[in-house]
């Protein structure tokens, strides 16, 4: 990740007086209180949550601002490199477990739940009792019809084109490592620049999506069963898409400003990694929400 390494390999720098986890608490603390308190309809909960949400981007600013100077400083060697590596491999898979139990609230929802529901095995009580002539087809608001009835977004329009877009931008992106890798300079930041207006194209096009969920299509977070796991899933991995291309965007910069040589990138390798998990999570959801 270093522009330079410690010529001591058995150095493991660390930073001396460090205000910034205490303050990222804080920061998260903060936030969370807001939260709690505007889903209770406390009347300044909402401006506890902003507040929250300044201070942990100030926080994070200016806690990785000090890394990228103690990078570029060259106090980091190749332990530091692999405890960045370890950590971001654990990252990452701590996102795969948060986007797999997600995954799998609609597995149980649409295989599990709903066919019980419908008066299948067990649930043929609870269906002739509770819910007399509901249909288990998916996808379904749930018995009582929660939010009214509702129409699909069909696969493919915009969520084959976002698809395509996010597909695209996973090959530029490998364009611009090997770039990297080669020393060119003008194409690392002509293809890493495309990756970033592609993320902010997806992004586009799904706030659009939204937009016709919500005003044509009674599409709503409260459409049942089928909307909540909609919206909890596109919605999050959108928010993974935000961030993703807000971390493009300052490694763009830090390219920019000549921070990472051929032989050490981590920075933007770690921004590369998260980016193709983001891909990846994507096709999935495309398939089991889209197209199944």
């Amino acid at each position: 990740m270093a522009q330079a390494e410690s010529p001591d390999a058995n150095i493991y720098f660390v930073p001396h007086h460090s205000k910034w986890p205490f303050v990222g608490s804080v920061s998260m603390f903060v936030t969370m209180l807001g939260v709690a308190s505007w889903l209770n309809d406390l009347s300044w909960g909402m401006w506890v949550f902003y507040a929250g949400v300044v201070m942990l981007c100030a926080t994070l600013f200016m806690w990785f601002g000090d890394v990228i100077r103690e990078s570029v400083a060259g106090h980091y060697n190749r332990q530091v490199d692999v405890s960045f590596r370890m950590g971001m491999v654990w990252f990452i898979f701590s996102e795969v477990m948060f986007f797999a139990a997600f995954f799998g609230a609609l597995f149980y929802a649409r295989t599990l739940a709903l066919p019980w529901l419908g008066g299948e095995g067990d649930g043929v009580m609870t269906n002739s009792l509770l819910w007399e002539g509901f249909s288990a087809a998916w996808p379904s608001a749930g018995p009582g019809q929660v939010g009214g009835q509702f129409q699909t977004i069909p696969a493919w329009g915009l969520p084959l084109l976002n698809t395509l877009i996010l597909l695209t931008s996973g090959i530029t992106i490998t364009i611009a490592h090997h770039a990297l890798k080669a020393g060119n300079r003008k194409q690392l930041l002509i293809w890493l620049g495309a990756t970033v207006l592609l993320g902010c194209t997806f992004l586009f096009f799904q706030a659009e999506e939204y937009v016709h969920a919500y005003k044509e299509l009674n599409l709503t977070l409260g459409s049942g069963i089928y909307g909540s796991t909609f919206f909890m899933l596109t919605g999050f991995h959108g928010l993974h898409v935000t961030l993703g291309t807000i971390m493009l965007l300052i490694i763009w910069f830090r390219c920019a400003k000549g921070h990472f040589t051929k032989d050490n990138h981590f920075g933007f390798e770690a921004v590369a990694w998260y980016w193709h998990f983001v891909d990846v999570v994507w096709l999935g959801l495309f398939l089991f929400v889209y197209v199944l």
